[in-house]
């Protein structure tokens, strides 16, 4: 195995570790997402949305395309993290 595929490993358990990570993740999905609609979407209070979201984009598996705006950030998957998305359905399908 490669030193990328293990990395995208390490963040696939990264994200599995947490339900919140998890779903928060396949919200998103092909998206591009405010918090209020992911945590619409997810089930989750918007609170421990703000704080997945900000975990995930430390590991850039998110990003946020409007840092400046105050209200309605938008948030979108890195390449990484619909790599890391892709694996999770991957697993899921076996």
């Amino acid at each position: 195995m490669s030193k990328e595929n293990d990395e995208l490993l390490k963040l696939k358990s990264y994200v599995q570790i947490s339900k919140y990570r998890e779903k928060t993740l396949k919200s998103i999905g092909d998206d591009v997402k405010i918090p209020t609609n992911i945590a619409k979407d997810s089930g989750i209070r918007t609170n421990h949305i703000s704080k997945v979201l900000s975990e995930l984009k430390n590991k850039e598996i998110v990003e946020c395309i409007n840092e400046e705006a105050r209200k309605g950030r938008l948030y979108r998957l890195t390449d990484t993290g619909k790599e890391v998305l892709d694996t999770i359905k991957d697993s899921e399908e076996d």
